[in-house]
């Protein structure tokens, strides 16, 4: 991990890619943020907020919104991620690819700039959620998708007439990592009727408890929990060892000699049922809300504390929210105790929130939050993605002169190598029929054709090998391709397809 390279309580002003490429990798923990939606329509936060910069579209066209350089770094950077956006194009809009390809783009600095076990979660509603998921798939990982929180963000009655109204948005939350994030479970406040289940003192400590069972499930068949527990054979929801320690501590007790040990479970201790990911309890912001910033799309702090807490550490905790708006996550985070850094591109961010910091009670002075246009510096290896979406070196310069033959062209290869070498596992064969003759990067991606450009594979390492014509090929024999990626082989990178099944 490297040190950030901006301080805590920043605000820069300006597009959010410019100054997510200059941020160091690895130096926040988590992401939250609420991005366009792509609602097909412009939003204003006051009636002058043209003149201010508060003003913003939220509508999306190919050839208007997407910058060629975008395209071509997802197409080395992430094929998978290139198809995804393809496939919304073609199955949505030209708006829909539009608004994919600018998130997309986003959405790989954003990775970059998360801690090894950072988090993030992106906030939207139906009209672009599930076309989201597919480029947080292909650059996070299906396997790394934690939760799709729903908010039901209103409970009032619409006016639709032929479907259901659309009162909820979402929250897809992401890890970097695979497992080992921080995470830590928030609760609803005890309701009276959970309260009064605690009703039995305690002949030991004299507090308010109750008495809870201890036997395992009927169906669970597992040897290591059944043993005696005072004097009862049973199989139990904890192994001796754990079970013994609980007992030690004056957690499990027995009413009566011979009775099923129980238990105890104080009070003082007692929490709530635990928050699932349907959250019905936070009601969206109103005009007459003392929260209420007259920002359109304003999300409530009861939202992105509850993010928070569930996802970062109190003091050592950093949060970016790289679509700052009107602060939310930047004012939840400083209450919170958390570190942050917000970028948006609204003239009076920097006001709203110094104006919301003191409507909180939060006591900054006004020169503690930073407020600049200046991009940071990089102090890490400034890379611009990660190794596994490492850009393709360019191929090298037709040379001059005259082409070999394919037969030419590998007999060239062997003398260079010193024999029938393969360049993929160095292995030496005892005839040259065993190698085959390809091309190290493929001519779609705009390698060159000539002998600078070619390599010399045996038959297991030129089917690992992928490229727009071998893949053309498996498909027609029937065979499904899974997730591709940059791999050094023999000292050349090469693209590998890593699951190789058959359909």
């Amino acid at each position: 991990m490297s040190k950030p390279n901006w301080e805590n309580r920043t605000l820069f002003h300006g597009d959010n890619l410019d100054f997510m490429l200059q941020m160091n990798s690895e130096s926040v923990d988590l992401i939250a943020t609420d991005p366009p939606f792509n609602k097909g329509k412009d939003f204003r936060t006051t009636p002058d907020s043209t003149k201010k910069g508060g003003s913003f579209h939220d509508r999306w066209e190919w050839d208007r919104d997407v910058h060629q350089e975008w395209v071509d770094q997802i197409k080395n950077d992430n094929p998978k991620l290139a198809r995804a956006i393809e496939t919304a194009r073609f199955v949505h809009s030209d708006a829909m690819g539009a608004f994919t390809c600018y998130m997309a783009v986003r959405f790989m600095s954003m990775r970059r700039i998360l801690k090894p076990k950072g988090i993030i979660s992106i906030h939207c509603d139906h009209t672009a959620s599930h076309y989201l998921k597919l480029i947080l798939d292909s650059i996070f990982g299906k396997r790394n998708f934690i939760n799709e929180v729903t908010w039901r963000r209103t409970n009032m009655p619409k006016t639709a007439k032929v479907r259901l109204p659309n009162n909820t948005d979402s929250l897809l939350i992401y890890s970097k990592a695979s497992d080992g994030w921080y995470w830590c479970p928030q609760y609803h406040p005890m309701t009276p009727k959970e309260k009064a289940k605690y009703k039995t003192l305690c002949p030991r400590t004299g507090k308010l408890m109750k008495l809870t069972g201890l036997l395992a499930p009927a169906n669970a068949d597992r040897p290591n929990l059944r043993y005696k527990l005072m004097g009862v054979l049973r199989t139990w929801m904890w192994e001796k060892e754990k079970m013994m320690e609980e007992v030690k501590q004056g957690r499990v007790i027995q009413t009566n000699p011979g009775t099923l040990p129980q238990r105890v479970n104080y009070l003082k201790d007692a929490k709530g049922k635990m928050y699932d990911n349907n959250w019905i309890d936070i009601t969206a912001l109103r005009g007459q809300s003392k929260e209420h910033q007259n920002y359109p799309t304003q999300k409530p702090l009861a939202l992105y504390e509850r993010l928070i807490e569930l996802t970062t550490k109190k003091t050592t905790g950093v949060v970016f929210d790289p679509f700052a708006g009107c602060a939310t996550t930047c004012v939840a985070a400083e209450r919170l105790g958390r570190q942050w850094i917000g970028i948006d591109i609204w003239d009076d961010v920097a006001d709203i929130v110094r104006k919301r910091m003191e409507e909180e009670k939060i006591q900054i002075l006004e020169e503690e939050i930073i407020f600049t246009k200046v991009k940071p510096e990089r102090t890490d290896d400034g890379k611009t993605a990660e190794p596994y979406m490492r850009v393709r070196r360019p191929p090298p310069e037709e040379p001059p002169g005259p082409k070999l033959s394919r037969a030419e062209m590998k007999q060239k290869k062997i003398d260079e190598a010193g024999g029938n070498i393969c360049d993929g596992c160095d292995r030496e064969f005892p005839h040259h029929s065993y190698l085959e003759l390809d091309h190290n990067t493929p001519r779609s991606s705009g390698g060159i054709n000539h002998e600078s450009n070619r390599i010399l594979l045996c038959p297991p390492c030129n089917k690992r090998k992928s490229n727009l014509y071998t893949l053309k090929w498996l498909r027609k024999e029937n065979h499904r391709i899974g997730w591709m990626a940059n791999q050094e082989v023999g000292g050349k990178v090469v693209e590998v397809d890593n699951q190789l099944h058959n359909k």
